[in-house]
C-alpha cells in the first residue's frame, strides 16, 4: 500500500510546482502531513488518515488559500486575553495633609482649682493703728516672704491714723514681690455685681499664683459661721484662700488672735470694701 501513496504524493507535487509560489509552501506542508500519515499506516497504527485530521492542509490542496491566510491574519491580530494590561495602575488619592500649627496663639492657661488655701504664718497686729502693716505681713507670709510689721510700717506710711489706702499696700507689695504682680482695685461707692465678680476673679487669680490679697474694708460684715466683724473707722485684712470657685474667701484677720481667720462670701467682702479698695 505504501507504493500507491508515494506515487500519488509525487503526482500532487508535480501539479503544485506549476502553481503560485505561496501555494508551494502549503503543498510542502501537506506533503509532510501525507508522508507522516503514510508512515503511520505502514506501521499498522489505528490513527485516522492525516487528510481527515488536518482540514487546513486539505483546504490548501483545494486552493482555499485566501481564506486560510485571512484566518491566519485574524488569529495573529487578535489580542491575547492573558496579555497584561499596559495601563498604569490607578493611584489612591493621597491622604489630606494636616494643617500647620498656628504658633502665634498662646497656650491656654490651666483651669484654676475649685478651692485653694495658701500656707501662711499668722500674726496679730502689735498696735491698734498698724492693721495695714499686719495685713501686708500676713499676705507676704503666704507668698513665702518674711517681713516684720515694724519693717513695713515706714514704707506704708502707717501712723496712729493708720494706713491711707489700698494704693499704699499695692505699692509696698510690688516693691517686695518680684514682677510687680499686684494691681489696685478701687470701689468708690457701693459694690456693684460687676465689681463683686471682679473681686472673685482677682482673688482666684492671685491665690492660684501663690499670692495673698490685702483688702481695705470699713463697716460691719458677717462671716459664714454668723460671726460679726465691725470696723467703723476702717481696717485691713488679708485673703489667703478661697473655695467653691472663689465664691467663698478665707480671711486672715489681725484684729484679734482669738479669731485669727474665718470664711466669708465674696459678695459680703466686696460690700465690706465699698468706698475703699484692695490689692490683688
Amino acid at each position: 500500500m505504501e507504493e500507491p501513496v508515494k506515487h500519488n504524493l509525487k503526482r500532487q507535487l508535480r501539479r503544485l510546482a506549476t502553481e503560485r509560489p505561496y501555494q508551494v509552501a502549503a503543498a510542502s506542508a501537506a506533503a509532510l502531513v501525507l508522508a507522516t500519515g503514510a508512515g503511520a499506516m505502514a506501521a499498522g497504527t489505528e490513527e485516522a488518515p492525516a487528510s481527515a485530521q488536518t482540514p487546513a492542509a486539505v483546504a490548501e490542496l483545494r486552493g482555499d488559500t485566501a481564506a486560510s491566510r485571512g484566518e491566519a491574519r485574524s488569529v495573529a491580530a487578535a489580542p491575547s486575553s492573558a496579555a497584561p494590561s499596559s495601563a498604569a495602575p490607578s493611584k489612591s488619592p493621597a491622604a489630606k495633609a494636616a494643617p500647620d500649627p498656628d504658633l502665634s496663639q498662646k497656650p491656654k492657661a490651666p483651669k484654676p482649682p475649685k478651692s485653694k488655701v495658701l500656707k501662711y504664718d499668722y500674726q496679730a497686729q502689735t498696735a491698734f493703728w498698724n492693721c495695714g502693716p499686719a495685713a501686708v505681713r500676713n499676705a507676704l507670709s503666704a507668698t513665702g516672704i518674711e517681713r516684720t510689721q515694724d519693717e513695713l510700717a515706714g514704707p506704708l506710711g502707717a501712723d496712729e491714723f493708720g494706713t491711707d489706702s489700698a494704693e499704699d499696700t499695692t505699692r509696698v507689695l510690688n516693691s517686695i514681690v518680684k514682677g510687680n504682680p499686684y494691681r489696685t482695685r478701687m470701689i468708690p461707692g457701693t459694690a456693684t455685681p460687676a465689681q463683686m465678680d471682679q473681686l472673685q476673679a482677682d482673688v482666684v487669680r492671685a491665690i492660684t499664683g501663690g499670692r495673698g490679697v490685702v483688702v481695705n474694708i470699713a463697716g460691719t460684715a458677717t462671716d459664714t459661721d454668723g460671726g460679726w466683724h465691725s470696723f467703723p473707722g476702717g481696717h485691713y485684712i488679708a485673703v489667703v484662700g478661697y473655695k467653691d470657685g472663689g465664691r467663698l474667701v478665707r480671711i486672715a484677720d489681725s484684729a484679734s488672735p482669738a479669731v485669727p481667720s474665718y470664711w466669708m462670701t465674696t459678695i459680703d467682702l466686696a460690700t465690706w470694701a465699698s468706698t475703699r479698695g484692695y490689692s490683688a
